[in-house]
């Protein structure tokens, strides 16, 4: 730990702003990163010092670096990792660290040993809809938090129910820059025809996300929509399940599977269709993506997600594992371009309540009630 030390010793109290440690360190790209170093950056923005603590060698310690943010690295071995979570107190002490906000559920316990014997208030993030487990350790750790936030009702629903304080929760959707300035991937470098509708679905394969049903939508909607074509962005545990699917259905020629891609954005932005065959979901921020590019969605009813997806206005819900209806509403939004216009002037009227600007003012007022609060028990 020693050859760690100059990081955290040269930070400095800047300038009386308020400084914000936030704490993720989980390997890989995917929302709950995104949405760290979106929400890091635009409080520096708001005048705010951010400080992140990342794993080294990972996406977002090379991201937050680009952007020119403060960066600590951290590798823990586990969420009871002691060593990271005393050299993580050196740097509250080091860098007069106001709040710690832990974005994901190892850093909460990180988050929780570190801030013992400091005067730094921890805030916690909770982007999954997953009750809590009910041991010691994690009502422990969870109650040491001074404010949570949860990223959706439904979210907020499931803390509650694993103990938490309904007052300690303010539900802060995720949110995304409606100026990006995306430009849609070429249809040509996809593999797409120009011509060709173009359902996409961007996500981790994994159990949570139930890609297999997509693939077996996109089946279904093909046998409507002939001219139909698919993209699945995304790696993770089920590939070999879905390429195997795939192969069963005879849709190799239709549905291509991309694996992880860093212009998830692009091609969302290419699609037609925005879709998430989720059966647990906390939001689904890929889904602001399609609201900001003005692109309609068809989503099962998991989650938080309906909090999102207007049925009707924005997109199309259906129930969580039912391909055949997944497949029925693809091919709905594919063939009837008054409904996909109707639904794409739906997400676009609606993306504004998503910018990312809402969450970063939301957030600063969150921190600055729990530093008042902090001030007036005589705690700081």
């Amino acid at each position: 730990m020693k050859a760690r030390a100059k990081t955290i010793v040269e930070g400095s109290r800047a300038g009386g702003r308020v400084t914000v440690m936030h704490i993720n360190t989980e390997r890989g790209w995917r929302g709950g990163e995104r949405q760290t170093l979106w929400l890091a950056r635009g409080l520096e923005r708001a005048g705010y010092r951010s400080l992140l603590v990342v794993r080294p060698g990972q996406p977002l310690a090379a991201r937050a670096a680009e952007a020119g943010l403060e960066t600590i690295p951290c590798a823990p071995g586990s969420e009871l990792d002691l060593a990271a979570a005393r050299w993580i107190r050196r740097a509250i002490l080091a860098n007069g660290v106001d709040i710690v906000h832990a974005h994901t559920a190892h850093a909460v316990a990180l988050a929780a040993m570190a801030v013992r014997r400091t005067s730094a208030r921890m805030v916690l993030t909770r982007r999954t809809a997953f009750r809590l487990r009910s041991n010691p350790f994690t009502r422990w750790k969870y109650r040491r938090a001074a404010a949570m936030i949860a990223i959706s009702g439904r979210v907020k629903a499931a803390l509650v129910e694993g103990g938490m304080s309904a007052e300690l929760i303010e539900v802060i959707p995720s949110g995304v820059p409606l100026d990006r300035g995306v430009t849609p991937a070429s249809r040509a470098e996809l593999g797409v025809p120009v011509d060709a509708p173009l359902v996409v679905m961007v996500g981790a394969l994994t159990r949570e996300k139930d890609p297999v049903t997509f693939v077996r939508a996109v089946a279904e909607a093909r046998a409507r929509v002939s001219s139909l074509h698919a993209l699945l962005v995304g790696d993770g545990p089920l590939r070999g399940m879905v390429e195997t699917e795939i192969e069963r259905l005879g849709i190799a020629g239709t549905l291509r599977l991309t694996g992880h891609r860093a212009d998830a954005d692009a091609i969302i932005a290419a699609a037609d269709i925005l879709a998430l065959s989720s059966i647990e979901e906390g939001l689904g921020s890929v889904l602001l993506d399609a609201m900001a590019f003005g692109r309609p969605v068809v989503a099962t009813d998991a989650g938080g997600i309906p909090e999102v997806v207007m049925h009707g206005v924005t997109g199309l819900l259906v129930p969580a594992g039912g391909a055949a209806a997944m497949g029925d509403a693809i091919a709905r939004v594919a063939s009837d371009r008054d409904l996909a216009a109707r639904l794409a002037a739906g997400a676009s009227e609606r993306a504004p309540r998503y910018a990312m600007e809402e969450v970063v003012t939301r957030t600063a007022a969150l921190y600055e009630r729990v530093l008042s609060a902090s001030r007036s028990r005589g705690t700081r």
